[in-house]
């Protein structure tokens, strides 16, 4: 008998799945090894955005997502609404983001007896030159901190009116440009009733964000007070560095505006925007103008995020605090206690994800 047997062949099926393995490791090993780059170089706007982080989170405790916010409303050329009760740093905030900003910054206080013409500015007789001369006021500046903006009256907030949606001011028939960037960034409490004036919806639909500040909590709280009790005669906000310029920031703003955009995409929005005006729990729906603004915030957090092409998270992230503030709720559900975020995030849910 012959020892030296040629070995049995492997059967074919076998063979079949080695090389298709063999196949699928390379391409998997292929696929690991590619480098995507993107159209945009995105990599100073992203450093820029972490050295804001960074210097705001130098005093501030938390409120990540309100920072995040008012980043994104920054780089989308919009203003932001925020909400809170007194003494969470919405103020503060609004502040060191300016400071970290080597832009004009004026902080203006409302109240009761506050005129347009305080804000504005106003025509002065000039005895030398016998004409009128006009005192610009302190919203010809490009970061503008309104504290309690519910506290001056209607004819007192109309005055933003223009400013906030142009950048430009008409007054005795004479136009005045602000110069870019230019952003509002309003404070307001919601539990006063006294003594304060409802913004109308034309107001707030002007407003990119609302930004709803919460209470910190307990670890949050305790780092709170200990960098308190350590900062003794110490000025907190003198750390702060100012290190981007005016013009990096329109140049921010302009690489914004190029990110990619799919066109279903685009149609998500719109179904999105569509829905809060079929809803059954829902007043008054939103209008083009929050479509526009979902738009230009999705792209302000996808280029933070160091993408150039937008994605249904990005347009998801954006929606809430985009429409809870230009909806109403239905009189019946809003005794109920249903909030217009809660229906959003209904809307949310049940609005299909392109893929």
């Amino acid at each position: 008998m012959d020892e030296n047997k040629e070995p049995q062949n492997q059967p074919e099926s076998t063979l079949k799945e080695d090389v298709v393995a063999s196949i699928d490791s390379s391409a998997l090993e292929d696929t690991n090894n590619l480098q995507f780059e993107n159209r945009l170089d995105l990599s100073e706007l992203q450093q820029s955005v972490q050295k804001i982080k960074d210097e705001v989170g130098k005093v501030i405790v938390g409120q990540k997502d309100m920072v995040d916010m008012l980043i994104a409303s920054l780089l989308a050329k919009g203003h932001a609404l925020i909400e809170g009760v007194p003494g969470v740093a919405k103020t503060v905030t609004a502040k060191l983001l300016a400071k970290s900003l080597s832009v004009g910054f004026s902080r203006i206080q409302f109240t009761p007896d506050l005129m347009p013409s305080d804000i504005l500015g106003t025509s002065v007789f000039n005895l030398k030159d016998s004409e009128f001369e006009f005192k610009k006021g302190p919203i010809f500046s490009n970061m503008i901190l309104i504290d309690e903006i519910n506290r001056a009256p209607a004819k007192t907030q109309a005055a933003l009116f223009e400013v906030m949606e142009e950048q430009q001011i008409t007054i005795d028939g004479n136009q005045y440009k602000l110069n870019a960037p230019f952003i509002v960034l309003a404070t307001q409490n919601p539990i006063e009733q006294e003594g304060t004036y409802r913004l109308p919806e034309a107001q707030l639909d002007r407003f990119l964000f609302k930004i709803d500040v919460d209470y910190p909590n307990l670890e949050e709280e305790i780092e709170i007070i200990s960098r308190e009790h350590l900062l003794k005669e110490k000025i907190k906000t003198d750390e702060i560095i100012s290190f981007l310029t005016g013009d990096q920031v329109v140049n921010f703003q302009n690489l914004v505006s190029q990110v990619l955009v799919e066109q279903h995409l685009l149609k998500y929005i719109a179904e999105l925007i569509v829905a809060t005006r079929n809803n059954q729990f829902l007043y008054l729906g939103a209008s083009p103008r929050a479509s526009i603004a979902i738009l230009k915030s999705s792209k302000a957090f996808a280029a933070m995020s160091g993408r150039d092409f937008v994605t249904p998270e990005d347009i998801k992230r954006a929606a809430i605090p985009v429409l809870h503030h230009r909806v109403i709720v239905t009189p019946e559900r809003e005794m109920e206690g249903v909030t217009s975020k809660q229906i959003i995030k209904q809307i949310i849910e049940t609005v299909e994800i392109p893929r």
